[in-house]
């Protein structure tokens, strides 16, 4: 084939020749594949494709260079819309929905509609809710939750303590433990309606890292704004992801075709404002163990700005390559710089300041 319409062997095939070969050949692929090629060849302007991004197509691959010809391409997509189609299983209904409430452009909609194979499923969101959760705390410390006038709350060896900020792991075990029943049972809800559709567009690896720079984030943020007080809870993973859905909506607002979007987006700010109020009342409530206070608020701030930053960008660019992207780099850097801030600031600060830290538990 290579040898047919590329017989100078310059990795490149004219745009007449592909036509013809989509004319030849078309009624054997799938029809969103189609009129994904034929956006391709719509969209170049040089009268010729890269073979490579053909062969990528045809293997469910897209390369950068593919994808920025789809983006800059002019071409409207004219059959009907995927959520238009009739006779789908219940599976491919589930596949569709979530590519309606994740993706904003029709031909990415497609696209991972014809490729997602549920293979690797949704596994992050579901492990770390049901394991850590559900598993330690009702496996090892024999109830559901702690409550933070429970004997063991502060004895508990994952949260987050000021006294105790030299053990590091405390600054991401902390999700492991919840402040009461409600918060637990917020927490669990927004994570699996939010977290687990995203992670089934935009993989693992990349929610994963969205939620742990809200978890450590929110930590840090406690430990340099609120530095007196523990943290508990996955707020700051939570509200990392949910603002950075919502604030992908908000960007997107025309192109994203998920039912009810305002409502919904209105009944998700109203718990997560019921929660965080929730959260600063705790903070100023007299605790029941002085002169240790309540809960800090501040991780759920955290996550926030992680939310619309990094995890806007992770969600913007749908299989695109992050290395290319200019935003990535600059928040990925304002990240690091804050981690490394918050790092040296836990070192030095809290004894140049000659705070009144609470007693270890």
């Amino acid at each position: 084939l290579l040898s047919q319409f590329d017989p100078d062997n310059t990795g490149y095939i004219s745009t007449e020749k592909f036509r013809s070969l989509l004319q030849k050949h078309g009624s054997e692929l799938d029809p969103h594949k189609l009129e994904v090629l034929l956006a391709l060849a719509d969209s170049n302007s040089e009268g010729r494709i890269c073979y490579q991004d053909f062969v990528n197509l045809m293997s469910n691959k897209r390369s950068n260079s593919f994808r920025q010809a789809i983006l800059q391409g002019n071409r409207r997509l004219c059959s009907k819309a995927l959520l238009e189609e009739t006779g789908l299983s219940l599976s491919q209904r589930l596949i569709r929905h979530v590519a309606y409430e994740t993706l904003p452009r029709e031909i990415d909609r497609k696209w991972y509609y014809d490729s997602y194979t549920c293979c690797p499923p949704p596994w992050f969101m579901i492990t770390i809710t049901i394991v850590a959760f559900f598993l330690y705390n009702g496996v090892v410390l024999d109830r559901f939750v702690l409550q933070v006038s429970h004997p063991l709350y502060l004895k508990n060896a994952l949260l987050y303590h000021p006294q105790l900020r030299a053990q590091a792991w405390r600054y991401l075990t902390y999700i492991f433990m919840h402040a009461g029943i409600e918060h637990l049972g917020l927490n669990v809800v927004l994570q699996l309606l939010v977290g687990v559709p995203l992670e089934m567009v935009h993989g693992a690896a990349r929610i994963s890292f969205v939620y742990v720079a809200g978890v450590v984030a929110g930590s840090l943020a406690v430990s340099v704004a609120d530095m007196t007080a523990p943290v508990v809870g996955s707020s700051g993973g939570v509200y990392a992801l949910v603002s950075a859905h919502l604030a992908n909506i908000v960007m997107n607002w025309s192109g994203m075709k998920c039912q009810f979007k305002l409502l919904r987006m209105a009944v998700a700010l109203i718990c997560m404002s019921f929660e965080f109020g929730r959260a600063v009342w705790l903070r100023f409530h007299p605790s029941a163990y002085p002169p240790c206070p309540h809960p800090s608020f501040m991780a759920h701030l955290g996550g926030v700005m992680v939310g619309i930053t990094l995890g806007v960008i992770i969600l913007r660019n749908y299989e695109q390559r992050l290395q290319d992207q200019t935003l990535w780099w600059i928040f990925l850097s304002i990240y690091v710089i804050f981690v490394l801030f918050a790092i040296f600031w836990n070192i030095f600060a809290y004894s140049l300041l000659d705070l009144k830290l609470p007693p270890p538990p």
